[in-house]
Protein backbone atom coordinates (compact mmCIF):
# COMPACT_ATOMS: atom_id res chain seq x y z
CA UNK A 1 0.00 0.00 0.00
CA UNK A 2 1.80 2.69 -1.23
CA UNK A 3 -0.67 5.90 0.36
CA UNK A 4 -3.47 5.59 3.41
CA UNK A 5 -6.53 7.29 2.37
CA UNK A 6 -9.34 7.71 4.70
CA UNK A 7 -11.08 5.56 2.70
CA UNK A 8 -8.89 2.69 2.96
CA UNK A 9 -9.30 3.01 7.24
CA UNK A 10 -13.14 3.60 7.20
CA UNK A 11 -13.50 0.26 5.99
CA UNK A 12 -11.91 -1.12 9.32
CA UNK A 13 -13.55 1.36 11.05
CA UNK A 14 -17.32 2.56 11.65
CA UNK A 15 -16.93 6.00 11.09
CA UNK A 16 -14.52 9.77 10.64
CA UNK A 17 -14.72 10.43 14.12
CA UNK A 18 -13.89 6.95 15.47
CA UNK A 19 -11.06 6.84 13.28
CA UNK A 20 -9.97 9.95 14.11
CA UNK A 21 -9.76 9.21 18.24
CA UNK A 22 -8.00 5.77 16.86
CA UNK A 23 -5.72 7.36 15.07
CA UNK A 24 -4.85 10.29 17.66
CA UNK A 25 -4.62 7.19 20.59
CA UNK A 26 -2.52 4.92 18.43
CA UNK A 27 0.17 8.29 17.06
CA UNK A 28 0.60 9.00 20.73
CA UNK A 29 1.84 5.90 21.80
CA UNK A 30 4.31 5.13 18.65
CA UNK A 31 5.68 9.20 19.97
CA UNK A 32 6.22 7.49 23.65
CA UNK A 33 7.68 4.52 22.12
CA UNK A 34 5.44 1.60 21.14
CA UNK A 35 6.68 -0.62 18.40
CA UNK A 36 4.89 0.34 15.41
CA UNK A 37 3.13 -2.69 14.02
CA UNK A 38 4.16 -2.49 10.23
CA UNK A 39 7.05 -1.43 8.30
CA UNK A 40 7.41 2.36 8.91
CA UNK A 41 9.96 3.49 6.68
CA UNK A 42 9.96 7.18 7.10
CA UNK A 43 6.83 7.96 7.70
CA UNK A 44 5.71 10.22 10.51
CA UNK A 45 3.72 8.54 13.29
CA UNK A 46 0.01 9.61 12.24
CA UNK A 47 1.02 7.98 8.93
CA UNK A 48 2.06 5.16 10.55
CA UNK A 49 -0.59 4.61 12.88
CA UNK A 50 -3.46 5.31 9.69
CA UNK A 51 -1.39 2.81 7.88
CA UNK A 52 -1.48 0.51 10.64
CA UNK A 53 -5.71 1.04 10.71
CA UNK A 54 -6.01 0.31 6.80
CA UNK A 55 -3.78 -3.03 7.61
CA UNK A 56 -6.40 -4.31 10.15
CA UNK A 57 -3.41 -4.24 12.63
CA UNK A 58 -4.87 -1.69 15.43
CA UNK A 59 -8.54 -2.15 16.07
CA UNK A 60 -11.02 0.25 18.90
CA UNK A 61 -12.64 -1.14 21.86
CA UNK A 62 -15.49 0.01 23.41
CA UNK A 63 -15.95 1.02 26.57
CA UNK A 64 -17.78 -0.78 28.82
Amino acid sequence: MARVTVEDCLEKVDDRFSLARAASKRTKQIMKGAEPLCKRKENKAVVTSLREIAEGKVSLREKA
